[in-house]
């Protein structure tokens, strides 16, 4: 288990009924760059992987 799986369990674990738009995953994104502009990078490479991810079924 990589040290980040701890983070994804808990988002699973808490959050993982609540249905949200992309719209709010966006901004949620946006305000944590804000807070975190050491991790912009890794934020702009996860969101460019979400859009681009061609396994959607359509």
């Amino acid at each position: 288990m990589y040290f980040t799986d701890r983070g994804i369990e808990e988002l699973e674990e808490r959050r993982g009924d609540d249905e949200v738009t992309l719209a709010w995953l966006a901004d949620r994104m946006r305000v944590f760059v804000d807070l975190n502009p050491a991790f912009e990078d890794a934020t702009e490479r996860l969101a460019t992987f979400l859009a681009r991810d061609d396994t959607d079924e359509d």
